[in-house]
């Protein structure tokens, strides 16, 4: 069997043993949700999705994660496929960048995750720790990591006070050359606006080394999200990853449009696009995935 038969084979392992274990969570612990037709999903959309209606939001759509968590008994499976055209080096492909959100109480959920990357470095995923590797010529590097961690509730929206949330969380390498684990804080806050437009903020702290040179990474993000339709939203989004304290520091920045559709209350579908804004940023990506909530 030669080498990328045994990386996909071990990608597709993890991702059958995270997906078993959601599941077994799932009817184990959850209960079974209610049943709504997929007839009546697709041909009678304003009411199944009325105003007021709790819907799936995931952390997956968008580099910003959600300001809200999972809630008491719920879990939510997120996964996506990224693809970055890097300035200098090979080519980036992430994937499942698999996350699963476990509600263990009303404010406070559970996270676990699993993500393998071939290609030059970077990230541009909201699953895990922010990176800002790039490397030069043809260099290339695969890489596996499980995540885990807690996102907990702080705020409710009431007026000026936002909703918001602190993500705490870590990167444990399961391949590739590095071997230490990698803390990562983030807190996101946002409101709704009278019109249902969403505005979300996050900045995420990593502390992070490099062949002995040690260094802190900031990753500050902005979206703004607008509904388009009763399963239809669209959002504009800036983000950036900056170094600080290393031998050379680096500075990622990216403008990134995006679309995600509702199929039902508890599953959507999304894409989002983005453009380097600096020399350190790669010129183009892509990251399409899913979210499923049970």
């Amino acid at each position: 069997m030669d080498c990328s038969s045994e990386i996909l084979k071990s990608v597709f392992s993890k991702t059958a043993w995270l997906l078993s274990l959601a599941l077994v969570c799932h009817e184990n612990a959850f209960g079974q949700q209610p049943d709504v037709p997929l007839e009546r999903m697709l041909t009678e959309p304003a009411e199944v999705f009325g105003e007021g209606d709790d819907e799936i939001e995931t952390d997956r759509d968008s580099f910003t994660p959600a300001t809200t968590v999972v809630g008491r008994g719920r879990l939510i499976v997120e996964s996506s496929y990224s693809f970055l055209d890097n300035r200098s080096g090979a080519e980036t492909h992430s994937f499942p960048e698999l996350l699963t959100r476990i509600g263990v109480s009303e404010n406070i959920e559970f996270r676990l995750g699993w993500n393998y990357e071939i290609g030059g470095g970077g990230s541009v995923s909201n699953a895990g720790s922010p990176t800002e590797e790039e490397l030069p010529d043809d260099g290339r590097e695969e890489e596996g990591s499980l995540l885990y961690g807690l996102k907990v509730s702080l705020t409710e929206q009431d007026g000026w006070l936002p909703q918001s949330a602190l993500i705490v969380q870590a990167n444990t390498p399961t391949a590739g050359p590095v071997n230490a684990t990698q803390f990562t804080t983030g807190y996101v806050f946002g409101w709704t606006l009278p019109n249902d437009w969403t505005i979300d903020s996050s900045l995420r702290y990593a502390a992070s080394s490099e062949e002995g040179d040690h260094f802190n990474l900031w990753a500050p993000s902005v979206v703004l999200k607008v509904p388009v339709h009763e399963q239809w939203k669209a959002h504009i989004e800036y983000f950036g990853i900056f170094s600080d304290n290393r031998e050379t520091d680096e500075a990622s920045q990216y403008i990134s449009p995006g679309i995600h559709y509702l199929m039902t209350p508890d599953f959507e579908v999304g894409l989002r696009v983005g453009w380097g804004l600096s020399d350190d940023s790669a010129r183009f990506f892509s990251n399409v995935g899913a979210g499923l909530r049970f």
